[in-house]
């Protein structure tokens, strides 16, 4: 207090200039019409540039969570979508069924899967073997093996897990091999990613005999514990060269710009535990 009261004592000269201004600037504007009219015209100028201002930083505060929402709904709708696929494809497999089938029909506590949505804080595009980490980890009930993806297409799967923290594997890895599909072929193969350019990968050992066209969408084949089926990873941008005669290669472009990646959702397959398990003691047989 006495260093305030010292300072205000030393000052003391400037604050009566400034007083002083105040008053004279005060009896301008209350005695003159024309000053008057410009000072309330520059007033509610910057008022209203000041509230627009406020406006404006209040929305983007509030942006984020608007995005969180969306990043949410994108996100039950998606699985939702690939809910009913599933569904459906199983009514038309059996004829009999179907024929009755109304969408009340369709029970939604048959889909295994569930979704947690996520931050990217640390993300690498530039190596040979790239990897993600994400702001959710074993607190938050995320798994090794867990798929990854984005509101573009897939991501790549959960490898390492701590308390708050999970580091993925994207496509963006020579050890990230994943089953895809085209849309309208049932035939499968592996895509993986060549080192290169961070915009394609390659799908590999799919049979010759496959017919497909430019910029055909690619999907997952739902043939893992880790993803559904029918989720978009990219589209065909040219066939590759292949030496083997039985097999083709095709250059997939990514959906995904792993670039640009801020949130993703991470996938919970309720049956993925039961499913790897019986997978393991079957290949117990091949030893």
């Amino acid at each position: 207090m006495r260093k305030l009261l010292e300072f205000l004592v030393q000052k003391k000269h400037w604050f009566l200039f400034l007083l002083l201004e105040t008053l004279a600037l005060f009896l301008v504007v209350r005695n003159n019409a024309y000053q008057r009219s410009v000072f309330f015209s520059s007033a509610n100028v910057a008022v209203a540039q000041i509230t627009s201002l406020t406006s404006a930083v209040q929305s983007y505060v509030n942006l984020r969570q608007v995005n969180k929402d969306l990043l949410e709904n994108n996100g039950r709708l998606e699985l939702r979508t690939l809910e009913l696929q599933d569904q459906l494809e199983a009514l038309l497999a059996d004829t009999t069924t179907f024929k009755g089938a109304t969408l009340d029909s369709l029970n939604t506590e048959t889909f295994p899967y569930s979704f947690i949505l996520a931050k990217v804080v640390n993300n690498s595009v530039s190596q040979i073997s790239n990897y993600i980490t994400i702001d959710k980890g074993r607190s938050d009930g995320i798994r090794q093996d867990m798929g990854v993806v984005s509101n573009e297409g897939i991501v790549g799967i959960v490898s390492t897990v701590s308390e708050n923290f999970s580091v993925v594997i994207p496509l963006l890895n020579p050890k990230s091999h994943l089953s895809c599909k085209l849309l309208h072929s049932e035939y499968f193969g592996s895509l993986g990613w060549n080192g290169r350019d961070i915009r394609f990968a390659s799908l590999e050992e799919l049979p010759r005999h496959v017919v497909f066209n430019l910029g055909d969408t690619v999907i997952t084949s739902g043939y893992s514990a880790v993803f559904p089926k029918g989720m978009i990873v990219g589209t065909v941008a040219s066939e590759e060269e292949d030496e083997d005669e039985d097999f083709r290669s095709l250059k997939i472009r990514l959906s995904t710009d792993f670039s640009t990646l801020k949130m993703v959702r991470v996938i919970h397959n309720f049956h993925q535990e039961e499913q790897l398990m019986i997978e393991k003691e079957a290949r117990k047989n091949d030893k």
